[in-house]
């Protein structure tokens, strides 16, 4: 990756975000959780490098459920000084002697069809887990904790309206793959009641759909079949009319978006994270990527089971309150797709 010219500028871009305040983590430790997901992996990165580039005396704790595949999904900076592989999962959280000064909240599952087959420890990886990080949080007296949460915590908004972070949704306990938004919102609930009654500085960030460089190029998810269609040249097959719309972001805007709210966000607060620019349906994403890449589009809705997918959402994000905090996201939907196709062609 770091012979790869957009990933270094993917980092340049994270490094040089002036509106993150990075004297704050000068000789600090950063917890990270989930780290070899998609964020957690482009966090990570990042990190690295500003640490070197800035001078940060950093120290990074990834924590990492298999070794070795963290070690080889870090393979390029496996060995750095700042970096530390920390073993375990947050439901049976390791003993953590060092000091922790910050920590960011990823670890959970994201896969749609787990949400469905597994809701049992789609829920309980996220309570459990939760609750550790933040008796953890306590503990260590951090300055600063983020979680990461989901714009599937704001259940159906109607289409047209912008979703604040005020509007969550009615989602049913009875609908099997609601495990997984309904677990977000609880541990939403268990940050800010820790904020309120602890002073835990516990913040969440509600991502949209994020994609980039870094994404397994076996992921489950619509973008990263989008792609696959594109580099196997055949056809993107929609098993759903693709009414659903919604904002994506790229990896690199969701790295600067987390550490904006880890240090400059107000505890107890959620912030949304979106590219407003991205706002599309997916069947008309389908028909640009399938353009972008000259391949074609069908649908095959009949007798197809829908029931690993969420309902048709409009979840058009308002992001004025983390703009407020300096951030912004720059990088267009087109892109996202280039670079996502590009990294997957050579990974």
């Amino acid at each position: 990756m770091y012979d790869n010219k957009q990933f270094i500028e993917d980092m340049e871009y994270v490094s040089n975000a002036e509106f993150i305040p990075w004297y704050k983590l000068k000789n600090k430790t950063i917890l990270i959780t989930g780290a070899t997901g998609l964020i957690g992996y482009t966090l990570v990165n990042s990190l690295v490098y500003t640490n070197k580039k800035r001078g940060l005396n950093l120290k990074i704790l990834a924590l990492v459920r298999d070794l070795s595949r963290a070690r080889k999904r870090f393979k390029d900076i496996d060995g750095d000084t700042a970096l530390e592989f920390v073993l375990g999962t947050v439901e049976k959280l390791p003993k953590i002697a060092e000091k922790v000064d910050y920590i960011v909240h990823g670890a959970s599952l994201t896969a749609s069809k787990a949400f469905v087959n597994e809701p049992v420890e789609t829920i309980m990886t996220a309570l459990k887990g939760t609750e550790n990080i933040l008796e953890l949080a306590k503990a260590k007296k951090v300055s600063g904790m983020v979680y990461l949460s989901s714009m599937e915590v704001y259940g159906h908004p109607e289409k047209g309206h912008k979703v604040t972070e005020d509007k969550i949704g009615a989602l049913s306990p009875l609908d099997i793959r609601n495990s997984y938004p309904i677990s977000k919102i609880q541990c939403e609930s268990l940050c800010f009641a820790y904020a309120k009654e602890y002073s835990v500085p516990a913040m969440s960030v509600r991502l949209t759909q994020t994609f980039g460089p870094g994404v397994n190029y076996n992921d489950g998810r619509v973008f990263a079949e989008f792609a696959r269609c594109v580099i196997e040249k055949r056809d993107i097959v929609l098993k759903t009319k693709g009414e659903t719309e919604r904002s994506y972001l790229y990896t690199a805007d969701a790295a600067t978006a987390i550490l904006t709210v880890l240090l400059k966000g107000e505890p107890g607060q959620a912030y949304n994270a979106a590219n407003e620019d991205t706002y599309c349906s997916i069947s008309r994403m389908a028909e640009m990527v399938a353009k972008q890449g000259g391949v074609k589009v069908r649908y095959e809705t009949e007798d197809s089971d829908n029931s690993m997918y969420a309902s048709t959402l409009f979840m058009n994000l308002a992001v004025n309150k983390i703009t407020v905090l300096g951030w912004n996201a720059e990088t267009k939907l087109k892109t996202c797709f280039k670079l996502l196709i590009d990294y997957m062609m050579h990974d």
